[in-house]
């Protein structure tokens, strides 16, 4: 691969992720200063039968208990079991739980906020498409940092700022996260 390829798909890939990388940088860093989004709940009904769901959480069981409550028109890619609440996902738009007490489920409509929703891709709780797209841009990260780095290093001229610089990246990184 030439030099002059390598920068292309470098910079390509760089303009691609770019929507992704703001994503993870502003919900990322939103949430450290402590603004991590609300979800605004309503309870929708209260059922008995808990324990029987909590023994098949499947899709199905969870659409069956969710159309006994009278909420027919919704679908959810799967559910994730959290001790004894079931959430219907994705969560970056508006999703259910079903909490078991005893032998009740008690039934919740939850609505994210905005800053939630991006919590909730930034953690990989989006849509089963965006987690394949997560999986892409993922790898295409890895190649832009990998290439960036090897770019920097085999110019004569680039190279002891580049080292310099990821150097200092790599050992700050290491003092952070050992110490």
């Amino acid at each position: 691969m030439t030099r002059a390829l390598l920068i292309k798909l470098h910079l390509y890939l760089s303009a691609f992720f770019s929507a992704a990388i703001i994503l993870v940088a502003v919900s990322g860093g939103l949430y450290l200063i402590g603004i991590k989004g609300s979800v605004e709940q309503t309870s929708v009904a209260t059922l008995s039968a808990g324990q029987q769901l909590l023994a098949d959480p499947s899709q199905s069981a969870v659409q069956d208990a969710l159309a006994e409550a009278g909420v027919s028109d919704f679908s959810f890619d799967y559910v994730k079991q959290k001790g004894t609440q079931l959430i219907t996902r994705p969560t970056t738009r508006p999703f259910y739980t079903l909490d078991v007490a005893g032998d009740e489920i008690v039934i919740r409509y939850n609505e994210p906020s905005l800053q939630k929703r991006m919590i909730e891709l930034h953690m990989g709780h989006g849509p089963s498409a965006y987690k394949i797209y997560q999986q892409v841009f993922a790898a295409g990260m890895l190649f832009i940092m990998l290439s960036g780095l090897w770019l920097g290093l085999s110019s004569a001229r680039l190279r002891p700022s580049t080292a310099v610089i990821s150097g200092s990246g790599v050992a700050l990184f290491l003092w952070l996260a050992l110490f």
